[in-house]
């Protein structure tokens, strides 16, 4: 519900420069293309050197991305299911982007084999929670459940609490402990998400077939 009120709030406040991008010939399709493209290179860029401040900063920057090729595709009546699916493979390639330089972080300088693999975990489990949902759809099954940890809160827990984690380069004592949280709350939380998609879609199941046999 919150999630709902925030995207409500952005996208208001985010309108008039969606309009602004139209009035000037920018497509949503290229503002999704750049807005991967820095997302990608704040994650790859900052956090395998541990700049996990700054690095929070670039990618909360072109985050926003997200609801401006959106809105613009709304008000240029052009929304399509190219536009869908480009956005959606591209969101892909951003969170991936994102739990990718945390795991290059501790298996390099941060020095921390076990957070490496949570890390990794953070990010395949990432791709199952949006695979099951998109395979029971090509199924035809509607895999209704929002899921403990999506991917709105994925983003928001890691980016909040990597960006102060970060501060500890500035000399703020005893807080670089956030990330390492951020990343056992999310394996913890999309675990527990695949594994509601994956009941659901099974009940989803029995009763398709349930009804089919209902019906000869």
């Amino acid at each position: 519900m919150l999630n709902k009120y925030a995207r409500a709030f952005f996208t208001k406040v985010l309108t008039p420069f969606a309009t602004f991008l139209l009035r000037i010939g920018v497509s949503p399709d290229a503002v999704t293309l750049v807005g991967t493209a820095g997302v990608v290179a704040g994650a790859l860029v900052f956090f395998p050197r541990g700049s996990f401040f700054w690095g929070t900063l670039v990618i909360t920057a072109f985050v926003f991305s997200d609801l401006v090729d959106g809105n613009m595709a709304r008000q240029a009546g052009t929304s399509s299911v190219w536009g869908a699916f480009l956005d959606s493979t591209l969101d892909r390639v951003a969170d991936s982007a994102v739990f990718g330089g945390i795991a290059l972080w501790y298996a390099g300088k941060g020095d921390n084999l076990l957070l490496c693999a949570v890390a990794v975990f953070c990010l395949a489990s990432g791709q199952v929670v949006s695979y099951t949902k998109a395979r029971a759809e090509s199924l035809g099954l509607k895999c209704d459940v929002q899921g403990l940890v999506e991917r709105a809160e994925r983003l928001v827990v890691t980016l909040v609490l990597a960006g102060l984690s970060g501060l500890h380069q500035f000399g703020v004592p005893y807080i670089d402990w956030l990330l390492p949280i951020a990343l056992w709350l999310i394996a913890v939380g999309s675990l527990v998400t695949v594994f509601q998609r994956v009941v659901t879609v099974r009940r989803e199941a029995a009763e398709a077939v349930a009804a089919g046999a209902g019906r000869l």
